[in-house]
């Protein structure tokens, strides 16, 4: 979608005499943070519109962005903290709250020890600066039990960065600008405006690639609204990307189509790789990847043949249990093929605040400390978010007792066979920082609610080191926030003065007002923008400024990505690792394991991102969910006869944890033998009246949270087996309506 203009149901009273202004500022509600320009009349949005100025998403906006003012005038929103009482929630002031809170936390410190709390992390918080508090308020705790929604959806990502490029933070970003051929595999940007690669107006960067004669290519397995604006699909078998590239590998080397002088400049491990692929021609991996040979020949032909080609992975790759090893692999095929660090492949940002350049300097403690069981290692400073409930429920030294959640919603979006529902509801003390009362908020003992995104002002620091282009842009208030109010970073900011001793506690009580101000994020911003590669510190007279950056109608924009993997690549021999021996050992057990069935039951369970939602935000804002039911399930023509179902049938999904019911979509986007459901729906019981009335079945009541990346304990969710039958709980005529 391109710039989008719609006047909102909530505004329709706004009379055109009315005073209007208009604020250039940002959706945050995912990675791109399109510009946005928010009108606002007689004090309620009248209309939301695409920057047309702002350098990164020129204009482009998705119908996400409008949700924005649904979110801001929501009246199930929270505006001030909220304390349980009995089954609901009183309002209570913030002094009051975060006493009893600080007191409380104190006293659950001294019985049981720091390992007694947990935290818990969520993906919004990484949209503002939210996620830096966050990981300050995890040092201020000092507990190993930390998680986020990372290990939801990207830490094979990061843990393949870390042994390959020696830093978590090194994740190759795609120069989707100036490549001339695009590979992506289990990703939809169309839809998503991607991720990690953050790229807002995927679907026009696409077509720019085709425009200057370049090739774009899709590996899924469903045919995505990606998909159909690419130039060649290829209908790979859930789980089957591992053979397929591994398959791609041999024909590079064994065809000498690799870019010697590249590895040989780059990188090290070349003879392992030729060892590991030895046997994995085409035709021995062809039934396991659910590709035919010769798509494989070519696939690897036309990559090394290419001008500039870059393989992007992503999501439906990470939530799998081989996550680590295709995302290593990805890499690979990206290096030995000389488009690694290299214009129109994959290479690193140089962002304002310049995290690639220290990640050398940063560790990410693999295996510091494990969970109770042993079976599980934390990496970059956490566990995997699936052994939450076992933490929380399983009694003996090391137990949560308290819980502090930040913007997120893990007994919606984990895989927890139900059991987190309980957890969080048997806590001593859990306080969530919520605008809203959520599948798991409902639990808290006290709800702590930041201002709207539309009442915030901010610099975003952590998006930018991700983006496909070099940039930064200001985040300009639309509202100013109402007496009594509180941003992310405030609140976070005061958890941390209550866990400090008492004595120091006291003495900071009275400067309260004045640290805070000193920890305000704009001046982390100011600090980072003015010292930084681009700053006035360095570059002088034409350097950039906090007050430049403010005074920008669509931000600044630095340039495209540079060659810069000599200085910022963190292993110890400063070369490229193509070969670490965990991932071949792991790969050479996987080509040695016989192909055939691997479970009783005869389909495989993908994810499906749609456009109007974003993991459970947005449910509550009817236009985001006006319409057919979205929460459905997705089949091939083929599999559905097979089975005697028809459009719109209720039907009953199980696997070995779990079932759901839902309608049945009929679709030969699907490859047979795969189905296909969305994740974040199913709401019950919370305080989100529309949503709550809303169709839907959460598909995490289908997976084994025992089921996990080899590596990291990634949820493997996208790999799910599962049966499909008719439903007989629901007669005809409802299932027809639903």
């Amino acid at each position: 979608m391109t710039t989008t203009d719609l006047p909102l149901p909530s505004t329709r009273g706004a009379t055109a005499e009315g005073a209007s202004t208009t604020h250039n500022t940002q959706c945050t509600l995912c990675e791109s943070h399109c510009g946005i320009q928010v009108t606002v009349t007689d004090g309620k949005v009248s209309r939301i519109q695409g920057n047309p100025d702002d350098v990164f998403s020129h204009g482009y906006i998705c119908p996400k962005a409008t949700a924005l003012a649904g979110l801001h005038e929501d009246p199930d929103r929270l505006r001030t903290p909220m304390r349980r009482v009995g089954d609901g929630f009183e309002p209570v002031g913030w002094d009051e709250a975060f006493a009893d809170i600080g007191a409380r936390l104190r006293r659950i410190r001294k019985a049981h020890g720091r390992r007694a709390f947990g935290m818990y992390l969520g993906n919004p918080s990484a949209h503002s600066s939210a996620a830096i508090y966050g990981l300050l308020l995890r040092e201020a705790l000092k507990t190993p039990n930390f998680f986020s929604a990372s290990s939801i959806d990207q830490m094979p990502h990061e843990y393949a960065a870390w042994k390959v490029l020696g830093s978590n933070v090194l994740v190759p970003i795609t120069d989707i600008d100036r490549t001339q051929r695009l590979v992506i595999i289990g990703a939809n940007p169309a839809v998503s405006n991607s991720s990690i690669s953050i790229m807002p107006g995927a679907k026009r960067r696409i077509k720019a690639v085709q425009d200057r004669g370049g090739t774009v290519v899709v590996i899924d397995p469903r045919r995505t609204e990606t998909a159909k604006l690419a130039d060649e699909y290829v209908s790979v078998r859930p789980g089957g990307d591992l053979y397929l590239l591994l398959g791609m590998l041999h024909v590079l080397i064994e065809e000498d189509l690799c870019d010697t002088a590249a590895i040989a400049r780059q990188a090290v491990g070349l003879p392992q790789l030729r060892r590991l692929v030895a046997d994995a021609t085409p035709e021995a991996v062809a039934e396991r990847a659910g590709v035919d040979p010769e798509t494989i020949y070519t696939l690897a032909r036309d990559h090394a043949a290419a001008e500039s080609a870059v393989l992007y992975c992503r999501i439906g790759v990470c939530q799998q249990e081989t996550g680590t090893l295709v995302s290593w692999l990805v890499t690979v095929i990206n290096a030995v093929t000389g488009n690694l660090d290299r214009a129109g492949g994959a290479m690193f940002s140089t962002p304002v605040m310049d995290v690639p350049r220290l990640a050398k300097y940063m560790s990410a403690g693999h295996g510091a400390w494990t969970d109770r069981s042993g079976r599980y290692k934390s990496f970059r400073g956490e566990l995997p978010a699936v052994i939450m409930a076992d933490e929380i429920l399983t009694d003996g030294d090391g137990q949560i007792k308290a819980m502090i959640t930040v913007a997120g919603n893990p007994v919606s979006s984990i895989p927890q066979k139900g059991r987190l529902d309980e957890a969080m509801a048997s806590l001593d003390l859990y306080v969530a920082v919520d605008m809203y009362i959520t599948e798991t908020s409902r639990h808290a003992d006290y709800i702590l609610p930041p201002v709207s995104p539309l009442e915030r002002e901010d610099v975003g620091l952590l998006m930018p080191v991700f983006a496909v282009r070099n940039n930064i842009r200001y985040q300009h208030r639309s509202f100013e926030p109402p007496a009594g109010t509180k941003d992310d970073w405030e609140i976070l900011s005061l958890l941390m003065l209550e866990l400090l001793p008492t004595p120091l506690r006291q003495i900071i009580t009275p400067l309260r007002k004045p640290l805070l101000g000193a920890m305000n994020p704009l001046r982390m911003a100011a600090f980072a923008v003015s010292s930084g590669p681009y700053g006035w510190i360095r570059k002088g007279r034409k350097g950039i400024s906090m007050k430049r950056l403010r005074d920008s109608i669509g931000g600044l924009d630095l340039g495209p990505l540079q060659p810069r993997l000599r200085q910022i690549i963190a292993t110890r021999d400063r070369k490229v690792q193509l070969a670490p021996d965990e991932f071949v050992d792991a790969a050479t057990a996987l080509l040695d394991r016989p192909s055939g069935p691997t479970s009783a039951y005869d389909l495989q369970l993908i994810g499906r991102r749609l456009l109007r939602s974003n993991n459970s935000w947005l449910h509550n804002v009817p236009s985001m969910t006006s319409g057919s039911n979205q929460c459905t399930l997705h089949m091939h023509p083929d599999d559905a006869k097979l089975r005697g179902l028809d459009q719109g049938d209720m039907v009953l999904v199980t696997s070995d944890v779990g079932k759901v019911e839902v309608p049945l979509h009929i679709s030969d986007d699907m490859r047979p033998g795969t189905v296909s459901m969305p994740h974040g729906w199913g709401h019950r019981k919370t305080g989100w009246r529309h949503a709550d009335s809303l169709p839907g079945a959460n598909v995490n009541d289908l997976h084994d949270p025992g089921r996990v990346d080899t590596f990291t304990g990634t949820a493997a969710v996208n790999n799910t087996w599962v049966t499909v039958a008719a439903s007989t709980a629901v007669d005809a005529g409802v299932a027809a309506q639903a």
